[in-house]
């Protein structure tokens, strides 16, 4: 396969997305490609729309002292059951990462031969991922408590009447957005290093998680100036295709959100202070609003969302199968050796004169 620089990547892989995507078109095709491509690369243009134009006052944060038994049961019951859901949604993005891959490796949009394929290979990601986050979690807690702490301390004390020192709370603030920033590049490059370097051996090598790293790492000794303009671009030039997005769909997607609020507004006004029948039905149109506007922010996150995502995964195979042979073979399989002569039958031909 051609080596590409990480420059020279950026244009092919546009066209390998185009021609994925939109050469045979077909809509539901598309959004189920485009829904996993967003989900397994984690981002997508997100819009939210709610039918609720009336905001509630008021205190509606209880205090802690105040809570019955009942609730505080209730609470650590769906503390538990959110983990339970963050850890199989992980899962879920772990096998989708695998089932896209095989998809666009082999060119296919079916997602259920991949799925089925690296099973056991995403499960050691899974539990190997599980490891790799709890760490930087706890890094991180250790890092920002600190702060957390200092920032407790000053609303403390204006609340209670003390001067407010603004010289000292910007210089408290800067270090910790910097620190911020630093725990999402740290986080980004983790989240690069495994999916687009380390996936490709666990899967086409069969590899454990540290034999792939291992075999990653070799590459990224050997260019280290390459990989690091890599990551740049890699984490840079999909912020700027989704800014170029929403900025050129900006006025479509307010014009549809707009009617979408204002019909919600017209009927939540129309069935306000009715009957009791007529409260239902402006319940019911709430609801329908409220899935009409879900659905709608949907469909815009992963018609613009879906390609940048799967550009930023043909990006990363381009680039990464110039260096690796197994995925380089697959992406453009070497031409077939010329036939060898042979001798037998060369020596026996005739001679022309």
């Amino acid at each position: 396969m051609r080596y590409f620089s990480p420059s020279e990547a950026v244009m092919p892989a546009i066209e390998r997305t185009r021609r994925f995507l939109f050469q045979s078109f077909d809509l539901v095709t598309y959004l189920k490609l485009t829904a996993v491509a967003c989900i397994t690369e984690g981002f997508s243009a997100n819009f939210n729309f709610s039918s609720h134009i009336h905001p509630s006052t008021g205190d509606v944060v209880p205090s802690l002292l105040s809570l019955s038994d009942e609730f505080l049961v209730l609470l650590v019951i769906a503390i538990v059951a959110a983990i339970l859901a963050g850890l199989f949604f992980f899962y879920l993005v772990n096998r989708l990462r695998f089932a896209f891959f095989h998809c666009l490796l082999q060119q296919t949009t079916e997602i259920r031969p991949g799925w089925s394929l690296y099973r056991a290979q995403a499960e050691r990601l899974f539990e190997a991922g599980l490891i790799i986050w709890a760490i930087f979690l706890v890094l991180a807690t250790i890092v920002v408590v600190p702060f957390f702490l200092e920032f407790w301390r000053v609303f403390q004390s204006v609340k209670s009447g003390v001067h407010f020192d603004l010289h000292g709370f910007i210089l408290l603030v800067l270090p910790f957005i910097g620190i911020v920033v630093l725990l999402c590049l740290i986080a980004g490059t983790v989240d690069v290093v495994v999916h687009d370097f380390i996936l490709p051996h666990m899967a086409l090598d069969d590899a454990t998680f540290r034999e792939a790293w291992r075999a990653a790492r070799a590459h990224i000794g050997r260019e280290k100036g390459s990989f690091f303009f890599y990551l740049l671009l890699r984490l840079v030039l999909p912020v700027i295709a989704m800014l170029v997005l929403l900025i050129s769909a900006g006025i479509p997607l307010i014009g549809a959100f707009g009617i979408l609020m204002l019909c919600a507004a017209g009927f939540r006004s129309l069935f306000d202070g009715s009957t009791l029948l007529s409260s239902v039905f402006g319940v019911f149109f709430e609801v329908l609003f409220g899935f009409v506007g879900l659905a709608v922010g949907l469909f815009v996150a992963f018609g613009l969302g879906g390609p940048v995502a799967t550009w930023v995964r043909n990006y990363a195979l381009l680039f990464y199968g110039g260096r690796y042979k197994a995925l380089g073979d697959i992406l453009s399989p070497p031409l077939p050796l010329p036939p060898t002569p042979n001798p037998t039958f060369d020596a026996g031909a005739p001679k022309i004169a």
